[in-house]
């Protein structure tokens, strides 16, 4: 396998443009394939970590950081908003241009990649972006956003991350449907290749606002295989790799010499969303019966203390708006055979699930079907791709759905996406709410609205206390971001998170002589 892998990243440089060492950056990354590549449609950790490298926002985190609050200005040089908060208008860059031959950007296209981010027979986030009034150039370089009721952070809805990712109109129109596999941005690195199951190029961008990035290629490779990836990193041949999600990945990696390694915030949270409308999950008894059956001090322990934190809320601890005051099942066997056998399953239950190979996701997820086979709950798990698996749980074909998400910290977003019912799966408004959970709609709404910082909060807890207490998902851990690269590869800043789970690549990194 290691000489199939070095062959294959020879032939593609000799394939790419000629460039000096040190200057082209060999990504391995744990996926097989690209999914979409639209930042309006991508929900994929692989392909949200790549379309980092392409696109803008009107503001931006701080690379390498993951905190809200250091937010900065990104495509708006400057912005202002009313008293009430209704009101935003933002003073765009004059010096921004899209990739290719698409011309200088302007509020047009930000009104349109806006429009385009809450329209949701297009975006995979356009619930998010429900409170938006209007959006309208108000000059050639002008944007204000009118609200129909505040929003917990607007400027989170603004990043490059999701809905916040700016497109360039005139391409989106031209392109079509081929804009999923050609995507055209304004960041420092634009595409220009993409070979299935091998790997996506992208190139400088020598009109980037920034300054032209130091780096002149990255080839992004698929390369699913933990193993593979790590040998590939080992001989030198992957300047930067996607962590296997457990500590004793940090610790080998740790030892390759001229290596550093980063754990990054925020965490991807593993929750077990239970379809409620599917027997025999229909009965709380059979979701609180799971819910006591799995150890989360065993998945910790499992993954690595170092690099997972135990989950108990919906909302992931560090989130604005987290309680942990909320209904808790602790570990027993014996509870979860007594509460299988109340409901009327003496002899246990089987439940199904469709699931990613993606390894970090899947080792996870055979943890907890070790745990529930104690409890006699046997838990069927089909393995698919990572884009076949995001299609199938979309249409709502599994019974039980694992799925690892890092979200803007913010308790309103993952409560919005996962357990609103506006989010149910197959729904025109439908996000991420495979359990078909509606038992906090109100609270999550009020909420949203409420300008009490205190009764939002209190709407928040309340909204995570009845999700629990009705058992819509299990919460497992959360597990750091995992990447490793060469120490000769300066990123430019100091890493400590991103909330797009890919190291900050920017016009900043280049390798030392």
């Amino acid at each position: 396998m290691r000489k199939t892998i070095g062959l294959t990243l020879i032939s593609l440089a000799m394939a790419g443009s000629a460039h000096a060492a040190g200057e082209t950056l060999n990504v391995g990354m744990a996926s097989a394939d690209a999914g979409k590549l639209d930042p309006h449609v991508a929900t994929s950790t692989p392909d949200k970590g790549l379309l980092h490298w392409m696109f803008n926002g009107l503001v931006r985190i701080k690379p390498g950081e993951a905190n809200p609050a250091d937010i900065e200005p990104d495509i708006a040089e400057s912005w202002t908003s009313s008293e009430d908060g209704l009101t935003w208008t933002f003073t765009l860059r004059q010096d921004v241009d899209c990739h290719g031959d698409y011309g200088p950007l302007d509020a047009e296209d930000v009104v349109f990649s806006l429009n385009r981010a809450a329209d949701p027979d297009i975006s995979a986030f356009a619930d998010s972006y429900a409170a938006f009034e209007s959006v309208e150039a108000t000059g050639d370089h002008e944007v204000t956003i009118t609200l129909k009721n505040s929003v917990p952070s607007l400027l989170g809805l603004l990043v490059p991350y999701h809905g916040g990712n700016i497109v360039c109109k005139d391409a989106v129109e031209a392109l079509g449907s081929e804009f999923e596999r050609t995507p055209i941005g304004t960041g420092p690195f634009m595409f220009e290749e993409y070979q299935p199951q091998q790997y996506v190029k992208l190139v400088a961008n020598p009109e980037y606002f920034r300054g032209e990035p130091h780096i002149k290629e990255i080839f992004y490779r698929y390369i699913p295989s933990d193993s593979s990836r790590d040998l590939a990193f080992q001989s030198g041949e992957i300047d930067m790799i996607y962590g296997k999600q457990d500590q004793t990945w940090v610790e080998r990696i740790s030892e390759v010499p001229g290596t550093k390694v980063a754990v990054m915030t925020p965490g991807e949270m593993s929750v077990i969303h239970l379809n409620m409308t599917m027997p025999p999950l229909d009965d709380v008894r059979v979701r609180r019966a799971v819910a006591h059956a799995i150890d989360r001090d065993a998945l910790v322990a499992f993954k690595g203390p170092d690099v997972t934190l135990a989950a108990v809320s919906p909302v992931p601890e560090g989130n604005l708006g987290y309680t942990g005051g909320v209904p808790t099942y602790a570990f027993s066997v014996e509870k979860a055979k007594a509460l299988l056998a109340e409901a009327g399953h003496p002899d246990g239950v089987t439940i199904k699930a469709i699931h990613t190979t993606l390894p970090g996701m899947l080792t996870t997820m055979e943890a907890v079907q070790a745990l529930l086979r104690e409890a006699d709950i046997n838990l069927e798990i089909e393995t698919v791709e990572h884009a076949t698996f995001h299609e199938q749980i979309r249409k709502d074909l599994s019974q039980v759905t694992h799925y690892a998400a890092a979200r803007f910290p913010v308790a309103d977003v993952y409560l919005s996406q996962f357990f609103h019912s506006d989010a149910i799966v197959g729904k025109p408004t439908a996000v991420a709410n495979f359990s078909h959970c509606d038992v906090a709609d109100e609270e999550i709404a009020a909420a949203r609205v409420e300008t009490d910082d205190e009764k939002q909060l209190e709407l928040w807890a309340e909204a995570q206390r009845k999700i629990m207490d009705e058992v819509c998902a299990v919460p497992l851990v959360q597990s750091l971001q995992l990447w490793a690269w060469k120490d000769t590869l300066d990123l430019g800043v100091e890493v400590n998170g991103s909330l797009n789970l890919s190291p900050p690549v920017t016009e900043a990194a280049q390798f030392s002589e």
